[in-house]
C-alpha cells in the first residue's frame, strides 16, 4: 500500500531523523518550527503513523528473518507501541503546548515589535528634543554672552548655531523660529557693540583734553630739551622743534601719550576692534566706517564752543579748545594706525581743517576786545605749542600759520599803541634841559642804553656832569629797544613769517619815531623860548644819530635771509628836516629879540651934535649876543653855533641898514652918520674880538656902506673900478639913496651953524651942491 506520506517529504525525513537520533532536543527547533505552521498538523500526525507503520513493517520483515527474534521484538515492539503511543499522547499534547506557546510567543512578539518602536520613537524624540535644547541652550548662551557684554563671542556662537546646530533640528520649528529670530539678535549685537563703542568715545572725548593737555607738556619739555641740545651743540642751533635732526635725536625718548602710567592715560582700542571685526562679521563694514565717520564729525563739532574768552589771563578758555582739538586729533591719528584702511586720510584730514577753520574763526571774532599785547603773546605762545604739538603728528598747520599773521599785525598795533603813548609821554613830560649825571652807575646805564659817543673818555668824566640831551632822549632809546625786543618775541620756532617781521618792525619803528617823537619835537618848536628849542636841537640831533645806528641794528638783526640791500629809515630824513626846522625857529627867535633890539634904536637923523658913546641898543644887542653864545646856545655843537652866529649877526648888520633906508627918514645928518659909524665900529669890535674871522664878513656890507655915507668923495662910488674896490658890498641903489639922504641933510646942517666945525659943514655943503641940494 503506497505511502500517504512522501518518504522524501521533509516531516517524514526529519521524524526518521529524530528516531535515529541520540538525543531528543537535537531536532527539536526544527520540528518546532512546522508545528507552529497550522497547515502541517495533520501531516505530522500523518508522517508519525506512516514512520510507525514503516517501522511495524520493518519489524516484521525482521521478525519473519527470526521468528523468536521477531517474538521478543514483538513484545519488544508491543512495549515501543505502547511508549509511541505514549509518545503520541505526549506529541500531541506537547503540539497543543507548543500551539499555546506560540501563540503566546506570537503575541509577545507583536507586543514586542510595538514596544521596539515605542523605544525608536521615544529615542528619536529624545534625540530630537536633546537637539533642540543644545540649540535652546546655545540661543540662550547668545543672550547671556550679550547681556555680559561679550559681543563676539555670542556673534560667534550664534554664528555656529546658524551653521551648524539648527542644521541639525533643520525639521523642527523651534529651528525655523530661531532662524528667524538671528537677525534681530544680530541686529542687537551691533546696537550692543555700538552702544558698548559710544561710550568708548564719549569717554575718549572727555579724555581728549587732558591728552591734549599733557601733549602740550611733552612739547614744551622737547622744545626745552632741544634748546639745551642747541646750547650744548651749536650744530642744533639752526635745526627748529619737529625736524628731522631734532626727531632723530629724540628717538631715544621713549614716550607712549596714549598709555602712560604717570599720567594714568590709558586709552584701549578693544571696544574699537571689536566693533569693527563684529560689523565685518556681519557684513556691515562699509555702514560702520560710515557711522563712525558721522559719529566722530558730531563728537568734532561738539568739541568747538559758541563763543570764547580772549581775556582771560591765563587763556584757559583758549587752551581747553586748543587741547581737545589735539586729544582729538591725536585719538584720529592713532585709529589710522592701529586699523587698516578704516579711517581714510581725506576723511582726518577733513575733520583737522574743520576744527582749524572753527578755531581760527572764534579767534579771530574774539580777537577785537583783546587790548593787551602781553596777552596777545601768551595766546600767540598756545597756538604755537597747538601747533607744533600737531605738526608732530603729521597735520598740516599752514592754516593756524596765517591766524599768527593775523596775531602779529594785531600784536604790532598794540605793541605801537602801546609805545606811542610812551613816547608821548615822554616828549611831553621831558623838561628840557641837558640831563644832570651824578654818578659814574647812573652814567653807564644811560651810555649803555643810548647811541651815544661820549666826547671824554669814562676815565676823564667829573660828576655831577650833564649830558647834552635831555633825558627824554635816552628814555626813548630805552622804548626802542623794548620795541625791537618784544617785536622779535613774536619770532621763534613758532612763527617763520621772518619778512613779515622785518617789514613790520621797519614800518612800525619808522612811524614810531616820525609821527610820536620827531613830530612832537617839531610842535614844540613853536615855544619862545630859545633854550628849549636849542635842547630840542640837540635831541634832534642825537635822534639822527640813533637812526643811523638803528638801520644798521635793524640790517644785523634782520631775520629774514632773502633779504638784500640796506635798511633806510624815513625817521633820518625827518629828523634831519626838523634839525633845519628847530635852527631856522632858533635864528627866528634870535632874529626876532635882534629885530625888538634894533627897533629901540632912537637915531636922530637930523642931529646937529655928535655923540660920545655907543647906543643903548648897541649895548644891549652885543649884551644879548654874547649872552646867548656862552649860555643858550653853548650846547650846540661849534658848526651849528657858528652858523646861528653869522646868521644872526648879517640879519643885525641887514636890519641896523634898514634903518637908514625907512623911507620915512627924508635925510641923514653929519652927526646922525657919525653916531651910526660909532655903534657900527662898536658892533665891529665885539665881533673882532669873538676870534672868528668869519663872522666879520657879515659886516661888510654895513661897514661900507657907512664909509661910504661918511665919504668927502662920493663920486668913487659912481666910478665902477673904485666901487669895487672900496664899496665892493654895497647895493648900487641903496648907496645912491642913502648918498642923497646924507646930501640933503649936509645941506640942511650947513644952514643950521651946530657945534660940529666949519670944515664938516663945508664938506657936507659941498656934497649938498653936487646934488643940486641948497
Amino acid at each position: 500500500m503506497p505511502s500517504a506520506i512522501d518518504p522524501g517529504d521533509d516531516l517524514y525525513i526529519s521524524i526518521k531523523q529524530i528516531s535515529q537520533s541520540t538525543s531528543d532536543s537535537d531536532y527539536i527547533e526544527q520540528l518546532v518550527s512546522v508545528m507552529k505552521d497550522g497547515r502541517y498538523s495533520n501531516q505530522l500526525k500523518q508522517s508519525f503513523d506512516q514512520f510507525a507503520k514503516d517501522r511495524e513493517s520493518e519489524i516484521e520483515r525482521i521478525c519473519n528473518a527470526n521468528h523468536q527474534e521477531f517474538v521478543s521484538s514483538v513484545e519488544s515492539l508491543q512495549q515501543v507501541r505502547a511508549g509511541t503511543v505514549d509518545m503520541t499522547t505526549q506529541i500531541l499534547e506537547l503540539n497543543e503546548a507548543i500551539q499555546g506557546s506560540i501563540q503566546n510567543l506570537a503575541a509577545q512578539k507583536r507586543a514586542l515589535v510595538d514596544s521596539r518602536g515605542v523605544r525608536q520613537n521615544i529615542n528619536e524624540a529624545n534625540q530630537a528634543l536633546s537637539a533642540c535644547l543644545d540649540v535652546l541652550r546655545l540661543a540662550n548662551q547668545v543672550v547671556d554672552l550679550l547681556k555680559e557684554k561679550n559681543h563676539y563671542a555670542a556673534l560667534r556662537s550664534l554664528d555656529e548655531l546658524q551653521t551648524i546646530h539648527l542644521k541639525e533640528v533643520s525639521r523642527y520649528k523651534i529651528a525655523e523660529m530661531i532662524e528667524k529670530s538671528v537677525p534681530a539678535i544680530q541686529k542687537l549685537i551691533g546696537e550692543a557693540v555700538m552702544d558698548d563703542l559710544n561710550t568708548w568715545l564719549f569717554r575718549i572725548r572727555e579724555t581728549s583734553q587732558f591728552l591734549g593737555e599733557f601733549a602740550f607738556y611733552y612739547t614744551e619739555v622737547r622744545w626745552k630739551r632741544h634748546q639745551e641740545r642747541a646750547q650744548a651743540d651749536q650744530r642744533f642751533q639752526k635745526f627748529r622743534l619737529n625736524s628731522s635732526m631734532e626727531l632723530v635725536a629724540s628717538e631715544t625718548d621713549e614716550f607712549d601719550l596714549l598709555n602712560n602710567d604717570e599720567t594714568a592715560i590709558n586709552i584701549e582700542f578693544t571696544p574699537l576692534f571689536e566693533a569693527m571685526h563684529i560689523h565685518h562679521t556681519l557684513g556691515k563694514r562699509e555702514f560702520f566706517r560710515t557711522e563712525y565717520a558721522s559719529t566722530r564729525r558730531s563728537q568734532k563739532d561738539l568739541l568747538i564752543p559758541s563763543t570764547l574768552d580772549l581775556l582771560d589771563p591765563e587763556c584757559g578758555d583758549i587752551s581747553s579748545l586748543l587741547e581737545s582739538i589735539t586729544g582729538f586729533a591725536i585719538i584720529e591719528k592713532a585709529t589710522m594706525s592701529k586699523t587698516d584702511n578704516f579711517r581714510q586720510l581725506v576723511d582726518v584730514d577733513e575733520l583737522w581743517d574743520s576744527m582749524c577753520q572753527s578755531a581760527i574763526t572764534l579767534i579771530v571774532n574774539s580777537l577785537p576786545k583783546v587790548d593787551s599785547d602781553e596777552l596777545l603773546l601768551k595766546i600767540k605762545g598756545r597756538i604755537a605749542l597747538f601747533m607744533l604739538t600737531t605738526e608732530n603728528y603729521g597735520y598740516s598747520v599752514s592754516a593756524m600759520t596765517t591766524l599768527l599773521l593775523t596775531l602779529f599785525e594785531k600784536y604790532s598795533e598794540l605793541l605801537k599803541q602801546r609805545f606811542s603813548d610812551d613816547f608821548l609821554e615822554i616828549v611831553t613830560t621831558d623838561d628840557y634841559m641837558p640831563m644832570p649825571i651824578n654818578s659814574i652807575e647812573e652814567y653807564d646805564k644811560v651810555v649803555t642804553v643810548s647811541w651815544y659817543t661820549p666826547d671824554k673818555e669814562r676815565e676823564e668824566l667829573t660828576f655831577p656832569c650833564v649830558l647834552p640831551f635831555s633825558q627824554m632822549y635816552p628814555l626813548c632809546c630805552i622804548d626802542i629797544r623794548n620795541f625791537l625786543n618784544q617785536i622779535y618775541l613774536f619770532s621763534d620756532d613758532y612763527f617763520q613769517k621772518s619778512t613779515v617781521i622785518d617789514e613790520t618792525l621797519h614800518t612800525s619803528l619808522d612811524e614810531l619815531l616820525c609821527e610820536r617823537v620827531c613830530q612832537s619835537l617839531v610842535e614844540r618848536l613853536s615855544s619862545q623860548y630859545p633854550g628849549q628849542i636849542v635842547q630840542i636841537l640837540t635831541n634832534l640831533e642825537h635822534f639822527e644819530i640813533a637812526c643811523a645806528e638803528l638801520q644798521d641794528l635793524l640790517f644785523q638783526a634782520r631775520s629774514s635771509p632773502s633779504a638784500t640791500g640796506p635798511i633806510v629809515l624815513q625817521a633820518t630824513e625827518q629828523f634831519k628836516t626838523a634839525k633845519k626846522k628847530a635852527s631856522d625857529r632858533i635864528f627866528e627867535l634870535v632874529n626876532s629879540k635882534i629885530d625888538d633890539l634894533i627897533e629901540t634904536a632912537e637915531y636922530d637923523w637930523m642931529a646937529t651934535k655928535l655923540v660920545s658913546e655907543p647906543s643903548e641898543y648897541m649895548l644891549e644887542l652885543t649884551r644879548y649876543l654874547s649872552n646867548i653864545m656862552n649860555s643858550v646856545l653853548l650846547a650846540l655843537p661849534t658848526e651849528i653855533k657858528e652858523f646861528i652866529y653869522f646868521d644872526a649877526l648879517s640879519h643885525a648888520s641887514t636890519a641896523i641898514l634898514d634903518l637908514t633906508l625907512d623911507e620915512s627918514v627924508k635925510r641923514i645928518t653929519p652927526c646922525a652918520v657919525a653916531a651910526l659909524a660909532k655903534d657900527t665900529a662898536f658892533l665891529s669890535s665885539f665881533v673882532e674880538s669873538l676870534g672868528n674871522p668869519i663872522l666879520m664878513g657879515n659886516l661888510d656890507e654895513l661897514m661900507q656902506t657907512v664909509a661910504l655915507m661918511q665919504t668927502d668923495n662920493s663920486d668913487e662910488f659912481f666910478d665902477v673900478a673904485q666901487r669895487n674896490r672900496k664899496y665892493g658890498n654895497v647895493d648900487s641903489f641903496k648907496g645912491t639913496v642913502l648918498i642923497e639922504k646924507v646930501a640933503e641933510g649936509a645941506a640942511v646942517a650947513a644952514q643950521s651953524p651946530t657945534t660940529t666945525g666949519s670944515k664938516t659943514s663945508e664938506r657936507f655943503a659941498t656934497l649938498g651942491s653936487r646934488f643940486g641940494i641948497r
